[in-house]
């Protein structure tokens, strides 16, 4: 006996699987506007009907965001993504702080059980280029810099899940960075919980690793 016979997808869902994947990897950058309506309709082959629907299902994912009399742009690289941001409001920004820190904790306590020597020399790296941003006063190399800290940290937990649920998360802190860091800038001192973490991975210490995590997103200031 045959299984169940699985009826072939829609046109739509096909386009909108093929502009998640151009989003994805950056073809449609973050916060840039995609092609015009003709050129998707002859990138595409099908019909304005068709990129109509499946822009859309895109924006109800959080992923597009219509500008009227602008066009169409990119608001979040995954339907994770774009879910938070809609959410990132400064009023909600202590909520979004602290699902980064049980992300960011679990990440660390999985890097200090299978991160190795080269991830740790990363995160040194890193983490040095951020405190010679701060110290020089420049906001833009340090938030770089302090962004692609965070970013190495997770991926050094080789959690692949996790790597992906932090991606939506790191698009939001990317653009709230400058408002919830204004201590440390105002101070010019790096919280410094960052080099215990690194510490605490190269020891393969987990729980020194959660606890440095926790230190440095407590010393984050939230906007009222």
């Amino acid at each position: 006996m045959s299984g169940p016979i699985t009826p072939p997808r829609r046109t739509s869902e096909l386009v909108v699987q093929r502009m998640q994947e151009l989003i994805a990897d950056g073809t449609w950058p973050l916060g840039e506007r995609i092609p015009a309506e003709p050129e998707l309709v002859a990138q595409f082959g099908v019909g304005r009907n068709t990129i109509r629907e499946a822009a859309r299902a895109l924006e109800h994912a959080g992923m597009l965001e219509p500008r009227r009399g602008d066009g169409t742009y990119v608001r979040g690289r995954s339907p994770l993504a774009g879910a938070i941001a809609r959410r990132s409001a400064p009023s909600e920004l202590r909520d979004l702080l602290e699902v980064r820190r049980a992300l960011e904790s679990e990440a660390a306590a999985g890097a200090a059980g299978r991160g190795d020597a080269a991830d740790v020399e990363r995160l040194r790296m890193l983490l040095s280029r951020t405190e010679n941003a701060l110290a020089d006063g420049d906001l833009d190399r340090y938030t770089e810099a302090d962004i692609a800290f965070h970013a190495e940290l997770v991926v050094a937990s080789r959690n692949a899940l996790l790597i992906e649920m932090y991606d939506g998360i790191a698009e939001v802190i990317a653009r709230t960075h400058p408002s919830v860091l204004r201590r440390p800038l105002a101070e010019q001192t790096h919280p410094r919980g960052h080099r215990d973490v690194v510490d605490a991975i190269e020891r393969g210490d987990a729980g020194a690793a959660r606890a440095a995590v926790y230190a440095y997103v407590d010393f984050t200031e939230v906007p009222e």
